[in-house]
């Protein structure tokens, strides 16, 4: 095996943060794209855990989260110095909240038949609180989360703001509370960056 190998799936959030990373990096690898319900023997055997991202590296070691995957890129190249954009406790804790907190209700908000706890707009009001509107804040001093310029922050979060965005994208375009967040992921989302790694395999 002379390059890294990539499980991945297209949508998936986790997978696209990788993705992301790698060719921001310029590691070369080798993609396989997984079907999640007839996942590949050999994928599964490097990772039980049967999710992706999986990135399985020359050497034999196996990266199964993502964020580890992100740091393994930039610390093979990070030509934009986004590990160093932003003190590292900071860009921790909005990752951390991101996936810790926010994610759960995206999940809720996007399968809001699965969670009748809530209502889908119940769902979606809790996550605004909890994530976008803190991220609005933020973004009023400056165009990226923590700093003038991107930081491993703004490209662990996007993808998983940009299935929020789908789920329902005319209150997102029309939610006025949120010029500055809409305003940034237009920015990543359609950055040259971002398209190339969405193409589809």
């Amino acid at each position: 095996m002379s390059l890294p190998v990539l499980y991945s799936f297209r949508r998936c959030p986790y997978a696209i943060r990788a993705r992301l990373a790698l060719r921001y990096a310029d590691v070369p690898y080798a993609l396989r794209e997984v079907a999640l319900r007839d996942k590949p023997a050999d994928m599964l055997a490097l990772s039980p855990k049967g999710t992706v991202p999986v990135l399985h590296l020359p050497d034999g070691r196996v990266l199964e989260q993502s964020l580890d995957i992100m740091q393994w890129a930039l610390k093979q190249r990070d030509p934009d110095g986004w590990l160093g954009a932003a003190p590292t406790s900071a860009i921790n804790t909005w990752i951390h909240d991101n996936d810790q907190r926010f994610k759960p209700l995206l999940d809720r908000y996007k399968y809001a038949e699965r969670h009748p706890e809530h209502t889908r707009e119940g769902w979606r009001t809790q996550a605004q609180a909890m994530m976008l509107a803190p991220m609005e804040a933020q973004l009023q001093g400056h165009p990226f989360l923590l700093a003038d310029r991107i930081s491993l922050a703004d490209m662990a979060i996007v993808p998983f703001v940009r299935q929020f965005a789908q789920v329902d994208p005319d209150w997102w375009g029309q939610e006025a509370a949120l010029p500055a967040l809409r305003q940034w992921l237009d920015t990543l989302t359609g950055s040259p960056l971002f398209q190339a790694v969405m193409v589809k395999p």
